[in-house]
């Protein structure tokens, strides 16, 4: 039962700006998560955080260390994403376009309505008043769309809807002057949505130029002048005479400075100190310095607006995209056009350079697509994209390695699990994807689709090699396939038939009549070749295909039958209806065992339609999709609902509900509705506005259902509602996936990132595991960072470990850190190189705890199937490794003996 959130499949990007830290670490919002991917390891992760709403911006400290979140409710979390905890929370009062942390990580400015605030940054504890307001920049007169540092954190560069750009300087400068006015960057003729600090290649803190970018499609070059001669920086005249050569003269106020022989008068002022503290030297402050436009160009995109753009200043490069799915590369300041390319039709929502300049990163919120593409070489690092639409059914491999997906999009994803990365799209359905399935030997794929086709997939050359059809065109809804792999069976929507074919010959075999409704349900018993269909007609029938004897006497039921499945030992059937309860019957006496009532678990959130509250409607309230566990003893259940339920089946009560989502951009999600959001024309949430999403955010996709749904099934605008379409657990038992509005979440019983301080004390520090290795003493630093619980001290500690000393060592190991160790071991395995040294540590750890490994081995479990599936994994690659080698062994010595 402890299943945790661990990662989302199916949307690798909705909409937002992607950061990249460390070179390689690259952030993306996923709906109200967000979603981490190592472009060196291929690797995703999604933490198991959420926002209230859909994210709309995001910001990482330059350290990688802390992260920003800001959502359409302009509400705040900054995050600690090595521990994967909220530090603090903050909400702002108008709608936020952008937020950056300064160079060194101390600040923070963030762009709210006409406003930019800058607020002092967060340390690493949970404090009672985290933010600390230290200046408010008010100067703008319309929405402030772009901020940026300069690298020295003096300086602040604004972009606004109001055609200008603005340099701001952080510290307020009280010196008596009109100093802290902004410098005005003017000409533009629409809203400025880039501008850019450039530095002088000698001096690499020196700012010289500014880039500004309008989102017409201009970019303007702005170089720097200095400030006047003879006048303060300010522009103001110092009321001093210009002297000849040579006549000392001195101000009782002030020094000489001697500027191309004309000496001048510069006054001593407050907070006018340079670098070494000298009152005396000229100091250079930009926002009071001439700045003169040395370049205009156009990217000349026609009508294409500029909805993306960034700069890097090692490269002097400039990275634009366009409304039209075009993107540049232009060297700067001679704007020379390296790249123009199209990447989509959409328009592209980020674009970003890593910390190198080496990799661009694009995201497409309409298309959901992301890509890491490397400009120099021009490959792809990273290329993902979800599915357009909702995903509808799921399928899980043999081996559990692997997972598919398919949607209304027509298309067909095969996502590997542990990595979060798609690797093979087949798009050659017509129509939406209905059903999947794995074939028993691991290496074939079957789908089912609306466009009256079953086809089957070979994942080793990912290629369609079979495709089953019918006489006359059907709508395919359901599919199953026997244990030995030689029948494939499919039900229709419109017909009420079901097909069956052979797999070899790909020859329709058989057509089963007998269902007066669509036939949604369909698998296969686990122990013989009894096929159990479920309609809408309100039956459930049971089909020998292989006998050709037709159907058995059908299992009645008083409402429409939505979903059937097989319990893995044969000996239970369970089907779901439309009055919420789950019905479970004997499929070999013909007998009702027993039913669960689900309507009130399953119960819960009010559309934005609904005439009434959630408690009194009955819409909705019935399971749509069952999944029976590994074991048989619990089942999972989900439908139109945001939860999910597990029921104990012997005991037929409720062990859990998961909540799916907690985003209220989705509808469905709260159980009471605002009332102060109710007008004489309905909620405010479903009145049109001209201020629309064409700008800032994300064009919202017009989520359907299946095709068959009735028209204006969704009249809130395209507004989506949560719901699960499929469920399906792993045949390992250690993780289920369900196919949601959001995407296809996975949860795990596996090694999660949760911090448990058990068995701390002031003495147990990474600092008294250090001493005791430099003391020769590695018992004491293993428990010590086991009670520590910190990954990386644990695998420190045992690499620290003589191989002789191994089983002294773990006989040693207490109980209760016997898990932590073995799922330490577990992870090394599948990412160590010493594979000798860890197998000698779990065999010698097998035979010292055998025996309380075995008595406690319903709590030992989980850590114990993830050892077994690295062993299992490792296994198979070397045995392909030797298979290989043996073979070229042979072809060498027969080719020498040939000679």
């Amino acid at each position: 039962m402890n299943y945790r959130f661990q990662n989302l499949l199916g949307a690798p990007y909705r909409g937002g700006n992607a950061v990249i830290t460390q070179n390689t670490q690259l952030i993306s919002p996923v709906g109200n998560r967000v979603s981490i991917t190592d472009l060196i390891k291929s690797q995703t992760v999604t933490l198991p955080l959420q926002s209230s709403t859909n994210i709309r911006r995001i910001a990482a400290s330059p350290d990688g260390t802390f992260l920003i979140t800001i959502d359409e409710n302009n509400r705040c979390h900054f995050i600690n994403i090595p521990r994967r905890a909220i530090l603090h929370r903050i909400t702002f009062k108008e709608t936020v376009h952008d937020v950056k942390f300064s160079p060194d990580s101390k600040l923070i400015a963030v762009a709210t309505g006409r406003l930019v605030q800058i607020w002092r940054s967060p340390g690493f504890k949970k404090e009672f008043f985290a933010f600390e307001l230290v200046r408010t920049l008010a100067d703008c007169e319309d929405t402030v769309l772009v901020i940026n540092w300069s690298l020295d954190c003096k300086y602040l560069l604004i972009g606004s809807k109001d055609l200008t750009a603005r340099l701001f300087p952080v510290e307020r400068l009280n010196d008596g002057f009109t100093s802290n006015k902004p410098f005005l960057f003017l000409g533009h003729r629409d809203a400025v949505v880039g501008c850019f600090f450039g530095y002088d290649k000698k001096i690499s803190d020196r700012v010289d130029r500014v880039y500004t970018i309008a989102r017409d499609g201009y970019i303007f070059s702005w170089s720097y002048m200095g400030d006047d001669d003879g006048k303060f920086d300010n522009g103001e005249d110092d009321g001093s005479e210009p002297l000849s050569p040579g006549t000392p003269e001195k101000d009782g106020e002030g020094d000489l400075d001697m500027d191309g022989g004309i000496r001048r008068v510069v006054k001593k002022r407050k907070g006018f100190e340079g670098k070494g503290g000298n009152a005396d030297e000229k100091v250079d402050y930009l926002h009071r310095g001439k700045w003169k436009l040395a370049r205009k160009d156009g990217f000349m995109q026609s009508h294409a607006k500029v909805t993306a753009c960034d700069y890097h200043k090692l490269l002097d490069m400039v990275v634009v995209s366009f409304s039209n799915g075009v993107f540049g590369l232009y060297q700067m300041p001679d704007f020379i056009c390296i790249h123009l390319l199209s990447i989509s039709r959409e328009k592209i929502t980020t674009a970003v350079f890593n910390e190198t300049g080496n990799w661009l990163t694009f995201g497409c919120a309409k298309l959901g697509q992301l890509l890491v593409w490397e400009w120099r070489s021009e490959s792809y690092i990273l290329k993902q994209q979800g599915h357009y639409f909702d995903v509808n059914c799921l399928a899980y491999s043999p081996d559990s390695q692997l997972l598919a997906t398919g949607a209304d999009d027509n298309k067909v994803k095969v996502w590997n699990v542990s990595s979060g990365f798609c690797f093979i799209t087949f798009s050659e359905h017509t129509n939406a994807v209905t059903a999947l399935h794995f074939m028993a030997n691991n290496h074939s794929l079957l789908s089912a689709s609306l466009d009256g086709t079953v086809r089957a997939w070979d994942l080793f050359r990912y290629r369609n090699f079979r495709t089953f059809t019918t006489p006359s065109s059907r709508q395919f809804v359901s599919l199953a396939a026997d244990q030995s792999g030689e029948v494939i069976c499919a039900g229709t929507l419109d017909s009420f038939e079901i097909f069956v074919w052979s797999m070899k010959t790909g020859r329709l075999l058989d057509v089963l009549s007998g269902h007066e409704g669509p036939v949604h349900g369909l698998t296969f018993s686990p122990t013989n070749a009894v096929l159990a269909s479920s309609s809408w007609d309100k039956t459930v029938r049971l089909w020998d295909v292989f006998e050709g004897k037709g159907s058995v006497e059908p299992f009645t039921h008083t409402h429409d039958v939505l979903t059937v499945v097989y319990r893995p030992d044969g000996r239970q059937l369970a089907c779901s209806s439309l009055d919420g309860q789950i019905h479970f019957w004997d499929p070999v006496d013909g007998l009702l065992m027993y039913t669960i009532e689900g309507r009130r678990d399953i119960a819960g959130g009010r559309l934005m339609t609904d005439r009434r509250s959630a408690a009194n409607s009955t819409a909705g309230k019935c399971f749509t999709t069952l999944c029976y566990s590994a074991d048989g003893s619990y089942i999972l259940a989900g439908g139109s609902s945001k939860y999910i339920c597990m029921y104990d089946v012997a005991d037929q009560i409720l062990l859990r509900r998961f909540q799916i989502t907690h985003n209220l951009s989705l509808d469905g999600v709260l159980d009471f509705l605002n009332s102060k959001n109710m007008t004489d024309a309905g909620p405010l949430d479903l009145v049109d506005d001209d201020d629309s999403d064409t700008e800032e955010g994300v064009n919202k996709q017009v989520r359907t259902k299946l095709g068959y749904d009735l028209p204006g099934s969704m009249p809130n605008r395209g507004r989506p509602i949560v719901r699960t379409k499929c469920l399906r657990i792993a045949p390992t038992g250690r993780s289920f996936s369900a196919a949601t509005t959001e995407g296809v979440l996975v949860y795990s019983v596996d090694e999660s990132f949760i911090f448990d301080p058990t068995d701390l004390d002031i003495d147990v520090t990474p600092e008294a595991v250090d001493e005791a290795l430099n003391e020769d003493q590695p018992n004491r630093a293993l428990i010590l960072s086991l009670r520590l619980n910190e990954d990386s001290l644990i695998k420190k500690c045992i690499f620290s470990i003589n191989p002789l000393d191994i089983p002294a060592m773990a006989s040693s190991v207490p109980y209760r850190y016997l898990q932590r160790l073995i799922e330490a071991l577990a992870d090394l395995l599948e990412s160590c190189p010493h594979l000798e040294f860890i197998l000698r540590w779990c065999q010698e750890l097998c035979k010292a705890q055998g025996n309380s490994i075995q008595q406690n081995s319903r709590n030992l479990l989980p850590c114990l199937k993830s050892l077994q599936k690295a062993i299992t994994r490792i296994h198979q690659d070397l045995a392909d490794t030797c298979s290989s080698n043996e073979y070229m062994l042979r072809y060498l010595c027969s080719a020498s003996s040939n000679k």
